[in-house]
C-alpha cells in the first residue's frame, strides 16, 4: 500500500476514534433519559435521534454544510469565536460523524438501560446512594456490554462513510480525504487494483470487528 493510501487510512482512524469519544460523552445522557423519562417528548427525540438511519447521506451532509457554513447558526458562531467555518475541515468531519453515527450509539446505550430494570435503582436509594453514584457503581457496570457494542458500532459506521464526509469535507488530501473517499477516486480513475487493496481492507476490518463483537459479548447482542 502506497503512502498515498496510509494517509486517508490514518485520517479515518483518528476520526472515527474522536468521533466514538464525543458519541459516548453526548450519546450516554441522551440514552439515560430516553430510557428513564415518561416525558411527550420522548417520541420526538427518539425520532430525531433515529433520523439518520433512514435519511440519504448527502440530506444530512447538506444541511449540515448550510447550517456549518457561513451564513448558518453555527458558522456564524464559530465566526465569533474565531474559529472559522467548520466545513472543509477535520472538525466539520467529526459534527458530521457524530450526527451521522448517532442512532448507533445511542439505541444500544437506550436499550441496554432499559433492560437494567427498576429494582437495582431502587435498591440504591434505599442505600442512599445518590444519582451520581448509582450511576457509576450500578448503571454502568450493568450497562457495560451495551456500552461495548455501541462503542464498536459508533467506531465501524464512522469508519465507513462515505456521503455526509463528502458533503461536509470534499477531498483535501491530508485534511479531509478519508478511505471511504480514497477508494471512489481510484474508481473514477480506473485504478481497480489501488481500489481492491483498500476496498478489501474496509471488508476485513468490518468483518473483525462485528466477528469480535458477537463472540466476546454475546449478552449485548442477545439484547
Amino acid at each position: 500500500m502506497s503512502e498515498i493510501d496510509l494517509a486517508p487510512v490514518w485520517l479515518t482512524l483518528k476520526l472515527a476514534s474522536v468521533s466514538t469519544l464525543l458519541l459516548l460523552l453526548v450519546g450516554t445522557p441522551i440514552a439515560w433519559w430516553l430510557a428513564r423519562t415518561r416525558s411527550w417528548l420522548k417520541a420526538p427525540v427518539g425520532a430525531m435521534v433515529a433520523l439518520p438511519l433512514v435519511l440519504p447521506p448527502t440530506v444530512i451532509g447538506f444541511y449540515l454544510l448550510v447550517v456549518m457554513g457561513p451564513q448558518g447558526a453555527i458558522g456564524q458562531f464559530t465566526q465569533a469565536l474565531g474559529l472559522g467555518v467548520l466545513p472543509f475541515t477535520f472538525w466539520g468531519l467529526v459534527v458530521g460523524s457524530v450526527v451521522y453515527s448517532m442512532p448507533f450509539v445511542v439505541q444500544p446505550l437506550q436499550n441496554a438501560f432499559d433492560a437494567i430494570g427498576e429494582r437495582p435503582l431502587e435498591v440504591a436509594a434505599t442505600l442512599r446512594a445518590g444519582p451520581w453514584d448509582t450511576f457509576f457503581s450500578i448503571v454502568l457496570p450493568l450497562a457495560r456490554p451495551g456500552f461495548i457494542t455501541a462503542s464498536v458500532l459508533g467506531f465501524a459506521h464512522t469508519v465507513g462513510e462515505f456521503g455526509v464526509v463528502l458533503m461536509i469535507g470534499g477531498n483535501i488530501p491530508d485534511k479531509t480525504r478519508v478511505v471511504s473517499v480514497q477508494i471512489y477516486d481510484h474508481v473514477e480513475a480506473l485504478e481497480y487494483a489501488q481500489a481492491h487493496w483498500l476496498a478489501a481492507g474496509m471488508l476485513a476490518f468490518s468483518f473483525v470487528v462485528l466477528l469480535l463483537l458477537y463472540v466476546f459479548n454475546p449478552n449485548g447482542r442477545r439484547r
